[in-house]
């Protein structure tokens, strides 16, 4: 397995959890919503490990259920946590703990093909829909496949990856590979997104992969890790835009995509200074193709730039060449700011630098839902 998980400072007992037992593999994930088990102190700590223990208890298949006849001992170390909700009430750990036998027997009784459905439904909080993504490749002559779900609709600006987001592969994977691979992965997919600013305390990415496929183990230098990444890359990505697309009060999906930045760091800090911005958020809002927004925005965000060498484009329409405005007919870009997804595209024409940013525009909605959250 692999993961990542938020910068903030302030972080999830869940979080803190993950970080101190170090280990090479695990067996369960638990999650929970509703409460953050975040500033909890010592309470919400022991509350996670008392659970921890009830949990380890009821996976550990006896000599009697194993089809094998051989006994599987789980330990608390062999646990991953996740949470989600509001930061700073008391972690009900007795109601999770109370319930925790129910879900393990559902787990070895009820699996189906609606599964992933059920845990994507069950980890939303403000999100109206669940966000679920598939993807198959070839590594050698076996079909791998990998499912991912995540949730997050308010509080997401990560510098990580984003509020949760889960992704399991039946291949097998070297796991120095899949830990060197996933950082890069998150930068260009998960933390290029934006819904409002701020980062979550208990952003969490975790990979998980059993190698069910029976494909030889994937490393670094293996002919088809490529192919492997590439995979798990348009997995991200069919996340993060689903998680844009819901943002709180969203009406539209914003995409920024930028080239010939001097390097890819560039070109990251313009594409997100875009979908962060308040001022673009609020004008795909109102349909309104405002290229001083975009331009502001990229003269704030750090990266190099030559005033004269810019290229900007909404929804593929043409509004500025080499640093000159191009006349464009305004009702036309109107009519395409109003549909359901918006496309800016700069070319900074200094190098080759790239990147993808998603975001949403700000509504009225928002300012509603975040007004009356924890009531």
């Amino acid at each position: 397995f692999a993961s990542v998980y938020t910068n903030s400072k302030v972080t999830s007992a869940s979080i803190n959890w993950n970080l101190k037992i170090k280990r090479h593999f695990v067996k369960a994930l638990m999650v929970n919503t509703k409460n953050a088990n975040t500033f909890t102190g010592i309470k919400g700590a022991q509350g996670l490990k008392e659970i921890a223990h009830s949990l380890a208890k009821a996976l550990t298949i006896k000599s009697s259920q194993s089809p094998k006849g051989v006994t599987e001992v789980v330990k608390i170390t062999d646990l991953l946590f996740a949470s989600t909700g509001v930061i700073g009430e008391d972690f009900p750990h007795q109601k999770i703990k109370n319930r925790i036998s129910e879900l393990v027997k559902k787990l070895r009784t009820e699996q189906n093909k609606y599964v992933w459905f059920k845990a994507a439904t069950a980890i939303m909080t403000t999100d109206t829909k669940p966000k679920l993504a598939y993807e198959e490749c070839k590594i050698g002559n076996k079909l791998i496949k990998i499912a991912g779900i995540a949730k997050g609709s308010g509080m997401i600006h990560p510098n990580m990856a984003t509020m949760l987001c889960f992704v399991a592969t039946d291949a097998a994977v070297d796991q120095d590979f899949l830990r060197s691979i996933l950082p890069d992965i998150a930068d260009s997919t998960l933390n290029m997104l934006d819904i409002d600013g701020d980062t979550s305390t208990n952003d969490s990415l975790v990979v998980l992969a059993n190698g069910a496929a029976g494909n030889a183990a994937i490393s670094a230098g293996s002919a088809d890790a490529d192919t492997f990444r590439d995979a798990l890359m348009e997995l991200l990505v069919q996340l993060t835009r689903q998680l844009a697309q819901d943002g709180e009060g969203a009406t539209t999906l914003i995409v920024a995509k930028v080239e010939g930045a001097k390097n890819i760091a560039d070109a990251r800090l313009v594409a997100k200074t875009i979908t962060s911005s308040l001022l673009v958020k609020s004008a795909v809002y109102g349909a309104d193709p405002n290229w001083g927004r975009l331009i502001m925005a990229l003269g704030r965000s750090g990266a190099e730039m030559v005033e004269s060498k810019i290229d900007l484009y909404i929804n593929g329409v043409c509004i500025m060449e080499s640093g000159r405005p191009v006349p464009f007919a305004r009702d036309a870009v109107v009519a395409l700011m109003r549909g359901d997804e918006v496309t800016f595209g700069v070319n900074l024409n200094l190098s080759d630098g790239q990147a993808t940013a998603w975001g949403c525009d700000l509504t009225e909605e928002y300012v509603v839902i975040n007004s009356a959250y924890t009531t």
